[in-house]
């Protein structure tokens, strides 16, 4: 199988909209093989971590977030989109916000930054 893209979300990069990106996931995740509940419990808390991460400190006005959950043969990321300023590993890490925290619950996190935003990639590997 190829990199299949499952779900695409675009939602307000506001804290009342956390809650429905983790829904979404945790909603696509119980539909994958290879992702037993304990590893859906850890990707559920990842992804509110992220998630949290993209729209702190924001206030209502045009800011987005992306998520993109992505399964391929072995694998399924969750790659979180901050298509505004965008946050990095580095400023997680100065405020200590859960950055120890994803990449203990997660196989792989990646941090990226493309034009003015930046994204967060969360992979999750699957279980035979």
């Amino acid at each position: 199988m190829a990199t299949e893209e499952l779900v695409r979300l675009d939602i307000p990069a506001l804290p009342a909209f956390v809650g429905v990106a983790r829904s979404v996931v945790t909603t696509v995740a119980t539909s994958v093989d290879g992702i037993g509940d304990d590893r859906l419990d850890d990707l559920r808390l990842a992804v509110s971590e992220a998630c949290t991460n993209a729209v702190d400190g924001r206030e209502v006005g045009d800011h987005r977030v992306v998520l993109r959950c992505v399964l391929s043969d072995d694998h399924l990321d969750v790659r979180i989109e901050d298509v505004s300023d965008g946050f990095s590993a580095e400023a997680i890490a100065e405020r200590g916000w859960g950055l120890q925290l994803i990449t203990a619950l997660v196989d792989d996190v990646t941090f990226s930054r493309e034009g003015g935003g930046s994204s967060v990639t969360l992979r999750m590997d699957l279980e035979p």
